[in-house]
């Protein structure tokens, strides 16, 4: 049986729509996946200010692998542009794909341990960052690690 060349023809489009079918499910499945390499990944600050906080995260046995991160933001009121940033001092991890952003205790700015306080200072990062493991909240006086990760309230507490 011969085939005659516009059967070629319409053989070659059909091949070349599945294949270019293929392509673009593998592109979105990939792009769906939990920790996917094409998505945006969490900017790293190669350069890493000397702290002795790190020597505290080492220890505790995270790595450090990114320096301070300044985050801008941009709010538009009533047509009124207004500007803010907040800080990531640190950016470590503790096993592969596991990354937490570094905060440092400061003096004039401290962390107390209540849900409130912990949504209003922490939320921010993890909800521009949703897929770091948590933060990783280094209180500088007293050398303590707090891993702070965010959770769920199924609505039960009181």
């Amino acid at each position: 049986m011969k085939v005659a060349g516009s059967d070629k023809a319409v053989m070659v489009l059909i091949g070349l729509a599945v294949a270019i079918f293929i392509i673009y499910r593998i592109y979105i499945w990939l792009q769906s996946s939990p920790r996917s390499f094409i998505k945006d990944r969490l900017p790293l600050n190669k350069v890493i200010l000397s702290h002795p906080s790190i020597d505290l995260l080492e220890a505790a046995g995270y790595e450090v692998i990114g320096g301070k991160l300044k985050i801008p933001l941009s709010f538009n009121v009533d047509g009124a542009s207004m500007y803010s940033r907040l800080f990531i001092d640190y950016v470590a991890s503790k096993e592969e794909d596991s990354y937490y952003l570094v905060i440092l205790s400061r003096p004039r700015k401290t962390l107390d341990f209540t849900g409130s306080s912990l949504r209003d200072s922490l939320l921010p990062y993890l909800l521009i960052y949703p897929d770091c493991s948590g933060v990783l909240y280094v209180n500088t006086v007293t050398s303590v690690i707090h891993e702070i990760r965010l959770g769920k309230d199924d609505g039960e507490s009181t």
